[in-house]
């Protein structure tokens, strides 16, 4: 356990929102999430870019091996139209993939939408860093975040991060007792 400031990359892929054709909230609902998630200090690497995997990859691989970040969220990309290749980029960049976070955040999901079915949310570790796709819309974003976030800080403590601390009146981490 490191008493670092966690960085954190947030990375919304959307063409039309990187375009500048609508405002990004779900990357504001990420932070905003992380935000009421976490006591412990924190800094976003923010990024907004088109649906283009080489891209993608590419985002991912910077904020994991050259920012630092112990985690990343995306948003974005994971839905069944030729244009979703988020989950393809995030498989392309990982050491190893964790695939309860995607059935979980289906699960999840399905309690709200029958389309839950239709994404292909996934997770995965690169490095020291665990790599979370969560779906594009805003209440999804919580929605799944809730769901599998008490298992995020264990995990990252799992890999030598960062120790983050989370605000119990919001979110509960789990951890094992020593």
């Amino acid at each position: 356990m490191t008493n670092q400031i966690a960085k954190i990359g947030i990375v919304t892929v959307s063409d039309r929102a990187s375009a500048g054709v609508y405002e990004d909230l779900s990357g504001k609902a990420i932070i905003d999430t992380l935000t009421d998630y976490l006591s412990s200090d924190w800094q976003a690497e923010y990024r907004l870019i088109p649906d283009e995997q080489p891209l993608i990859e590419h985002i991912l691989r910077k904020l994991a091996d050259e920012q630092g970040c112990c985690l990343i969220v995306t948003t974005g990309g994971t839905g069944p139209s030729k244009r979703d290749v988020t989950p393809e980029a995030t498989e392309a960049v990982c050491d190893r993939m964790m695939p309860g976070f995607g059935e979980l955040m289906r699960t999840e999901s399905l309690k709200y939408v029958p389309t839950a079915i239709l994404s292909r949310q996934t997770a995965g570790l690169r490095g020291s860093c665990l790599i979370i796709n969560l779906p594009g819309k805003p209440k999804a974003i919580r929605q799944c975040l809730d769901a599998v976030f008490p298992a995020v800080p264990y995990c990252i403590d799992l890999m030598d991060g960062p120790f983050l601390q989370c605000n119990e009146d919001v979110i509960t981490p789990f951890r094992p007792k020593t």
